[in-house]
This record gives structure tokens, sequence and C-alpha cells, in this order.
């Protein structure tokens, strides 16, 4: 499958992770929070994690979109935790725009970490585990970055391993049947 068919897949199939997500919520007591700001960012993760395992792949759009992103948050943390921390010189401006030119160069560094670090395609990065990994990254970054409840982003991170899961269940259904 390419990656139209993978996203398309993501956003049509979402209700069904709603449901699964609703029935686990409401009759086993999974303390989850399905509000409307838990239930669009899970789509948005969903849909993400429908393509997300061909990151692997250097031809791929999600390989060259992930890439840049992952370089710039590393970049963004590196100046929020160090940047703000560093004093070069005695002015502020200079401080600051030299602040942004260490977490420049640590975004340089996170991009080529991700190139020497992508497995090859269909590799570890195409499991359920690596889903887990996804579900984990996007409940941090949701009660953390966003400040959400625990409720909301584990939905989220639900959410997300499932959209990641959807893509791997494709990959397998398409090429059993060549």
């Amino acid at each position: 499958m390419n990656y139209d068919e993978h996203v398309l897949a993501g956003i049509l199939t979402y209700p069904i992770a709603i449901l699964i997500l609703a029935v686990l919520s409401f009759h086993l007591g999974l303390p989850i929070d399905m509000t409307f700001m838990a239930m669009s960012l899970g789509y948005a993760f969903y849909v993400l994690g429908s393509d997300l395992p061909d990151m692997d792949h250097p031809e791929a759009l999600i390989h060259r979109v992930i890439k840049p992103f992952v370089s710039v948050a590393v970049g963004i943390s590196a100046f929020r935790n160090l940047g703000l921390a560093l004093h070069f010189t005695s002015s502020p401006v200079i401080n600051l725009a030299l602040a942004w030119a260490v977490a420049a160069l640590v975004a340089v560094v996170a991009w080529n970490l991700f190139k020497a670090l992508m497995p090859n395609h269909r590799g570890v990065v195409h499991s359920s585990v690596f889903a887990a990994v996804y579900a984990l990254l996007a409940f941090t970054i949701v009660r953390f970055g966003f400040n959400m409840t625990p409720g909301e982003a584990l939905f989220i991170a639900f959410a997300s391993f499932l959209g990641y899961n959807l893509h791997l269940l494709l990959d397998r259904d398409f090429w059993m049947k060549r």
C-alpha cells in the first residue's frame, strides 16, 4: 500500500477506533477521558500513525516530513532546556540569537542521527513494539506538552497505538495476497 491508501484508511477507520475505545472505557472501565479535544488530537495521532511505520523508508513522504519535524522538535527542546540558561554576552539580544544558534546546531545533529539510526524498511519500526513506543511518545507529548489530563492523554495514546497497528495490519494483508 502507498501513502494515500494508508492515510485514507486511517481517516476512514477512526470511527472503529472510537468504538473500541468507548467499549474499553464505558464497559470495561479503562480510565480514559473521551473529551472533544482528546478525540480530535486522537484522530490526528491515529491518522499519523496509519502511515508512520513507513518513516523508515527514505523515499516515503512520511520520512521526509518526520525527519525535519524531529530535528526541529529536538532543537526547540534544546533551546527550552539549555538555551535560556546560556549567557554568552551581556546583551540579551545577542544571547537570544546565540541560544537559537546552539539549538539549530543541536537540530542538525538530530537530523544526522535520525538518518544514521533509522533502520532498514520493514525493520523494527514495522512492529507492534514500536507502536507501543509511538503511543508512549504521544502520551508524553500531550500530557506534558499540552497539559492534558491523564485520561485524555491515555485516550490519545491508545488511539495512536491503534492507528499505528492499522498500518501493520494493512501491510500484512497486502503482502499476503501477493
